[in-house]
């Protein structure tokens, strides 16, 4: 049970407007694990709740924090931030994590993206921008540095024309309107963009984005796209 009454991964029965969202910092250099803390110190809405020095840290106190969003590094000692991530998706499915990292190389950022993280962030980007993405992923965003989402763009070409190259295979036959959801989530939109633009509630947009993953049998709404476009379900222009 976490410090606030709640079991792991379990979201607050009436939260409100104003709480905090509820950050873990995992990174192997302190340094930079201090100086973020201290930049997100400064925003009302953000609250860091724990750092961690590598993965296994990160599992064990996201268990026991039951954090809003994970901001992970890829490469660390003991356990990687990719294997964390796929660990604390699986443990805590409430927390989402954002992979934050020097690394650009394609395969880190398809392993996050298979491992169910919801942001793959250069450590390019200013410091101060963490809280905007922070945000942004709270509010159901999936967010990519732009040179990393370009190779993803280039990815999705190659898994195109490799299909055309293979025999099809059966794929889960999804709604229409499982297919709508799924479209303005490729289009970047969050839950309450999408219910407001299809005229359905909150709940229901969840509700249709948990039935995707269980028919896909996948653990991420950007990797639920990436299988979208591969299968040609979704068009990207």
């Amino acid at each position: 049970m976490t410090g606030d009454g709640r079991q792991p991964g379990e979201e607050s029965s009436s939260p409100s407007p104003t709480d905090p969202i509820r950050v873990l910092v995992v990174d192997d250099h302190a340094l930079f694990r201090r100086g973020l803390q201290m930049v997100l110190e400064q925003e009302n809405d953000i609250e860091v709740v724990g750092e961690a020095a590598d993965g296994s840290e990160a599992v064990t106190m996201a268990v026991d924090m039951a954090p809003d969003i994970v901001l992970m590094d890829v490469r660390m000692p003991r356990r990687g931030g990719i294997d964390a991530t796929s660990a604390i998706k699986q443990a805590v499915p409430s927390a989402k994590i954002v992979m934050l990292t020097i690394s650009d190389e394609e395969a880190d950022l398809y392993d996050a993206i298979k491992a169910g993280a919801m942001g793959y962030l250069l450590k390019e980007i200013s410091i101060d921008e963490v809280a905007t993405a922070i945000r942004a992923v709270h509010g159901g965003q999936s967010l990519i540095s732009p040179s990393m989402a370009s190779k993803l763009l280039t990815e999705f070409a190659s898994m195109i024309k490799k299909t055309d190259d293979r025999p099809q295979l059966p794929t889960p036959r999804l709604t229409e309107r499982e297919m709508e959801v799924l479209r303005l989530v490729a289009k970047g939109l969050n839950n309450r963009d999408i219910a407001k633009q299809l005229f359905i509630s909150e709940n229901t947009v969840k509700n249709h984005i948990r039935n995707i993953l269980e028919k896909l049998q996948l653990h991420s709404r950007m990797e639920a796209v990436v299988y979208a476009v591969r299968e040609k379900l979704l068009e990207i222009t």
